[in-house]
Protein backbone atom coordinates (compact mmCIF):
# COMPACT_ATOMS: atom_id res chain seq x y z
CA UNK A 1 0.00 0.00 0.00
CA UNK A 2 1.28 3.46 -0.94
CA UNK A 3 1.80 6.16 1.66
CA UNK A 4 -1.12 8.62 1.77
CA UNK A 5 -2.79 6.55 -0.95
CA UNK A 6 -6.17 8.01 -0.02
CA UNK A 7 -5.02 11.35 -1.48
CA UNK A 8 -3.83 10.03 -4.84
CA UNK A 9 -5.53 9.90 -8.21
CA UNK A 10 -5.60 6.38 -9.66
CA UNK A 11 -4.08 5.89 -13.07
CA UNK A 12 -4.63 3.06 -15.53
CA UNK A 13 -2.34 0.15 -14.74
CA UNK A 14 -0.03 -1.61 -17.18
CA UNK A 15 -0.24 -2.51 -19.96
CA UNK A 16 -1.46 1.03 -20.66
CA UNK A 17 -3.01 2.20 -23.91
CA UNK A 18 -2.41 5.83 -23.01
CA UNK A 19 -0.54 7.83 -20.41
CA UNK A 20 2.60 6.08 -21.60
CA UNK A 21 5.98 7.12 -20.23
CA UNK A 22 9.14 6.35 -22.19
CA UNK A 23 12.39 6.70 -20.26
CA UNK A 24 15.87 7.17 -21.71
CA UNK A 25 18.62 4.88 -20.40
CA UNK A 26 21.94 6.55 -21.18
CA UNK A 27 24.06 3.70 -19.85
CA UNK A 28 22.98 2.94 -16.29
CA UNK A 29 24.55 -0.01 -14.53
CA UNK A 30 22.38 -3.05 -13.89
CA UNK A 31 22.06 -2.63 -10.14
CA UNK A 32 21.40 1.11 -10.42
CA UNK A 33 18.71 0.51 -13.01
CA UNK A 34 17.14 -2.32 -11.00
CA UNK A 35 17.04 -0.22 -7.84
CA UNK A 36 15.35 2.57 -9.76
CA UNK A 37 12.76 0.21 -11.23
CA UNK A 38 11.99 -1.24 -7.81
CA UNK A 39 10.78 2.16 -6.68
CA UNK A 40 9.50 3.63 -9.97
CA UNK A 41 9.10 0.79 -12.48
CA UNK A 42 5.32 0.80 -12.33
CA UNK A 43 5.35 4.26 -13.91
CA UNK A 44 7.54 3.29 -16.88
CA UNK A 45 6.13 1.69 -20.03
CA UNK A 46 9.03 1.85 -22.49
CA UNK A 47 12.75 2.01 -21.82
CA UNK A 48 14.99 3.17 -24.65
CA UNK A 49 18.63 2.13 -24.66
CA UNK A 50 19.70 5.55 -25.89
CA UNK A 51 21.40 6.12 -29.22
CA UNK A 52 24.13 3.53 -29.78
CA UNK A 53 24.98 2.95 -26.11
CA UNK A 54 24.38 -0.80 -26.47
CA UNK A 55 27.47 -1.05 -28.69
CA UNK A 56 29.88 0.08 -25.98
CA UNK A 57 28.63 -2.32 -23.29
CA UNK A 58 29.14 -6.07 -22.96
CA UNK A 59 26.40 -8.33 -24.31
CA UNK A 60 25.84 -10.02 -20.95
CA UNK A 61 25.19 -6.69 -19.26
CA UNK A 62 22.81 -5.51 -21.98
CA UNK A 63 20.97 -8.85 -21.95
CA UNK A 64 20.65 -8.78 -18.15
CA UNK A 65 19.27 -5.23 -18.21
CA UNK A 66 16.77 -6.13 -20.93
CA UNK A 67 15.47 -9.07 -18.88
CA UNK A 68 15.37 -6.96 -15.73
CA UNK A 69 13.26 -4.28 -17.42
CA UNK A 70 10.90 -6.89 -18.85
CA UNK A 71 10.42 -8.34 -15.34
CA UNK A 72 8.84 -4.99 -14.40
CA UNK A 73 6.44 -5.15 -17.40
CA UNK A 74 8.50 -2.57 -19.26
CA UNK A 75 9.24 -2.81 -22.98
CA UNK A 76 12.96 -2.16 -23.56
CA UNK A 77 14.01 -1.20 -27.07
CA UNK A 78 17.02 -0.16 -29.10
CA UNK A 79 17.61 3.51 -29.90
CA UNK A 80 17.04 4.76 -33.42
CA UNK A 81 20.67 5.68 -34.05
CA UNK A 82 21.60 2.02 -33.70
CA UNK A 83 19.16 1.13 -36.49
CA UNK A 84 20.51 3.95 -38.64
CA UNK A 85 24.08 2.66 -38.27
CA UNK A 86 22.94 -0.82 -39.30
CA UNK A 87 21.05 0.57 -42.30
CA UNK A 88 24.04 2.65 -43.45
CA UNK A 89 26.31 -0.38 -43.28
CA UNK A 90 23.85 -2.71 -45.02
CA UNK A 91 23.57 -4.86 -41.88
CA UNK A 92 19.86 -4.68 -41.07
CA UNK A 93 19.50 -8.47 -40.91
CA UNK A 94 22.43 -8.73 -38.50
CA UNK A 95 20.99 -5.88 -36.42
CA UNK A 96 17.62 -7.58 -36.03
CA UNK A 97 19.27 -10.91 -35.23
CA UNK A 98 21.44 -9.33 -32.53
CA UNK A 99 18.44 -7.45 -31.07
CA UNK A 100 16.55 -10.74 -30.87
CA UNK A 101 19.50 -12.56 -29.26
CA UNK A 102 19.77 -9.82 -26.63
CA UNK A 103 16.07 -10.20 -25.82
CA UNK A 104 14.79 -6.87 -27.13
CA UNK A 105 11.05 -7.16 -27.92
CA UNK A 106 11.01 -3.82 -29.77
CA UNK A 107 13.18 -1.59 -31.94
CA UNK A 108 13.10 2.05 -32.92
CA UNK A 109 13.33 2.94 -36.59
CA UNK A 110 14.30 6.51 -37.37
CA UNK A 111 16.15 8.66 -39.88
CA UNK A 112 17.09 11.55 -37.61
CA UNK A 113 20.85 11.38 -38.12
CA UNK A 114 21.08 9.92 -41.62
CA UNK A 115 19.42 10.16 -45.02
CA UNK A 116 17.02 7.31 -45.65
CA UNK A 117 14.29 7.53 -48.24
CA UNK A 118 10.85 7.45 -46.70
CA UNK A 119 9.88 4.42 -48.77
CA UNK A 120 12.94 2.55 -47.49
CA UNK A 121 12.08 3.54 -43.93
CA UNK A 122 8.57 2.15 -44.37
CA UNK A 123 10.03 -1.08 -45.77
CA UNK A 124 12.27 -1.36 -42.69
CA UNK A 125 9.27 -0.92 -40.40
CA UNK A 126 7.43 -3.69 -42.23
CA UNK A 127 10.48 -5.96 -42.14
CA UNK A 128 10.99 -5.52 -38.40
CA UNK A 129 7.31 -6.27 -37.85
CA UNK A 130 7.56 -9.44 -39.94
CA UNK A 131 10.53 -10.46 -37.80
CA UNK A 132 8.31 -10.27 -34.72
CA UNK A 133 9.41 -6.95 -33.23
CA UNK A 134 7.22 -4.18 -31.96
CA UNK A 135 8.26 -1.03 -33.82
CA UNK A 136 8.36 2.53 -32.58
CA UNK A 137 9.28 4.98 -35.33
CA UNK A 138 10.49 8.54 -35.03
CA UNK A 139 9.79 11.44 -37.35
CA UNK A 140 12.12 14.43 -37.48
CA UNK A 141 15.77 15.32 -37.89
CA UNK A 142 18.29 15.84 -35.10
CA UNK A 143 19.92 18.72 -36.99
CA UNK A 144 17.65 21.75 -36.39
CA UNK A 145 18.31 23.20 -39.84
CA UNK A 146 17.41 19.95 -41.58
CA UNK A 147 14.40 19.49 -39.33
CA UNK A 148 13.06 22.92 -40.36
CA UNK A 149 13.07 21.74 -43.97
CA UNK A 150 10.41 19.17 -43.07
CA UNK A 151 7.08 20.92 -43.64
CA UNK A 152 4.33 20.26 -41.11
CA UNK A 153 2.08 18.64 -43.71
CA UNK A 154 4.91 16.33 -44.75
CA UNK A 155 5.70 15.50 -41.11
CA UNK A 156 2.07 14.53 -40.54
CA UNK A 157 1.97 12.42 -43.70
CA UNK A 158 5.10 10.57 -42.63
CA UNK A 159 3.64 9.93 -39.19
CA UNK A 160 0.45 8.40 -40.56
CA UNK A 161 2.25 6.33 -43.18
CA UNK A 162 4.57 4.89 -40.53
CA UNK A 163 1.61 3.97 -38.34
CA UNK A 164 -0.03 2.34 -41.37
CA UNK A 165 3.19 0.41 -42.02
CA UNK A 166 3.05 -1.11 -38.54
CA UNK A 167 4.53 1.27 -35.99
CA UNK A 168 2.71 0.97 -32.68
CA UNK A 169 3.71 4.52 -31.73
CA UNK A 170 5.17 7.36 -33.73
CA UNK A 171 7.66 9.54 -31.86
CA UNK A 172 7.84 13.30 -32.44
CA UNK A 173 11.55 14.20 -32.40
CA UNK A 174 12.74 16.63 -29.73
CA UNK A 175 16.13 15.15 -28.83
CA UNK A 176 17.40 15.02 -25.25
CA UNK A 177 17.46 18.81 -24.88
CA UNK A 178 14.01 19.65 -26.26
CA UNK A 179 15.01 23.00 -27.78
CA UNK A 180 14.95 24.39 -31.34
CA UNK A 181 13.72 21.12 -32.80
CA UNK A 182 10.40 19.81 -34.07
CA UNK A 183 7.50 21.22 -32.06
CA UNK A 184 9.73 23.25 -29.70
CA UNK A 185 11.23 26.68 -30.35
CA UNK A 186 14.72 27.86 -29.39
CA UNK A 187 13.61 28.47 -25.80
CA UNK A 188 12.00 25.04 -25.52
CA UNK A 189 8.45 26.37 -25.66
CA UNK A 190 5.88 24.25 -27.45
CA UNK A 191 4.52 25.45 -30.81
CA UNK A 192 0.90 24.96 -29.83
CA UNK A 193 -0.56 25.84 -33.23
CA UNK A 194 1.51 23.11 -34.91
CA UNK A 195 0.61 20.61 -32.18
CA UNK A 196 -3.08 21.34 -32.75
CA UNK A 197 -2.72 20.59 -36.46
CA UNK A 198 -0.99 17.27 -35.69
CA UNK A 199 -3.68 16.33 -33.17
CA UNK A 200 -6.36 17.06 -35.76
CA UNK A 201 -4.83 14.53 -38.16
CA UNK A 202 -3.23 11.77 -36.03
CA UNK A 203 -4.77 9.62 -33.29
CA UNK A 204 -3.34 11.10 -30.04
CA UNK A 205 -3.04 7.61 -28.51
CA UNK A 206 -0.54 6.76 -31.26
CA UNK A 207 1.71 9.77 -30.69
CA UNK A 208 4.65 9.72 -28.28
CA UNK A 209 5.72 13.32 -27.65
CA UNK A 210 9.37 13.68 -26.69
CA UNK A 211 9.25 16.10 -23.77
CA UNK A 212 12.49 15.92 -21.79
CA UNK A 213 11.96 19.10 -19.79
CA UNK A 214 9.56 19.65 -16.90
CA UNK A 215 7.86 22.72 -18.43
CA UNK A 216 7.16 20.71 -21.59
CA UNK A 217 5.70 17.86 -19.58
CA UNK A 218 3.47 20.30 -17.68
CA UNK A 219 2.35 21.86 -20.97
CA UNK A 220 1.24 18.54 -22.44
CA UNK A 221 -0.45 17.33 -19.25
CA UNK A 222 -2.44 20.55 -18.91
CA UNK A 223 -3.32 20.58 -22.60
CA UNK A 224 -4.09 16.90 -23.19
CA UNK A 225 -4.58 15.48 -19.71
CA UNK A 226 -2.52 13.05 -17.66
CA UNK A 227 -3.05 10.29 -20.23
CA UNK A 228 -0.78 12.00 -22.78
CA UNK A 229 2.13 9.84 -24.00
CA UNK A 230 5.51 11.38 -23.11
CA UNK A 231 9.03 10.28 -23.98
CA UNK A 232 12.74 10.96 -23.60
CA UNK A 233 12.11 11.32 -19.88
CA UNK A 234 15.32 11.25 -17.84
CA UNK A 235 15.71 8.33 -15.46
CA UNK A 236 16.04 10.96 -12.72
CA UNK A 237 12.60 12.38 -13.55
CA UNK A 238 10.36 9.29 -13.46
CA UNK A 239 8.84 10.08 -10.08
CA UNK A 240 8.73 13.80 -10.87
CA UNK A 241 6.68 13.17 -14.02
CA UNK A 242 4.33 10.77 -12.27
CA UNK A 243 3.60 13.35 -9.57
CA UNK A 244 2.76 15.83 -12.34
CA UNK A 245 0.44 13.26 -13.93
CA UNK A 246 -1.30 12.65 -10.60
CA UNK A 247 -1.71 16.33 -9.75
CA UNK A 248 0.68 16.18 -6.81
CA UNK A 249 2.80 19.22 -7.70
CA UNK A 250 1.97 22.92 -7.78
CA UNK A 251 2.03 22.93 -11.58
CA UNK A 252 -0.85 20.47 -11.87
CA UNK A 253 -2.54 20.28 -8.47
CA UNK A 254 -6.27 20.86 -8.85
CA UNK A 255 -5.90 21.03 -12.65
CA UNK A 256 -6.05 17.35 -13.64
Amino acid sequence: MKSFEFLSKKREGKPRNCGITMVLDKGMGLETAKSLMEISGEYVDYLKFGWGTSIVHEQDIVRAKVEMYKSFDITPYTGGTLFELAYMQGKLDEFLKEARNLGFPAVEISDGSTSISHDDKLDCIRKAKREGFEVLSEVGKKNPELDKELALEERIRYMQEELDAGSSLVIVEAREGGKNIGIFDKAGNAKEDEIDVILDKINPKKILWEAPNKDQQVFFILKLGNTVNLGNVSSDDITSLETLRQGLRGDTVGKI
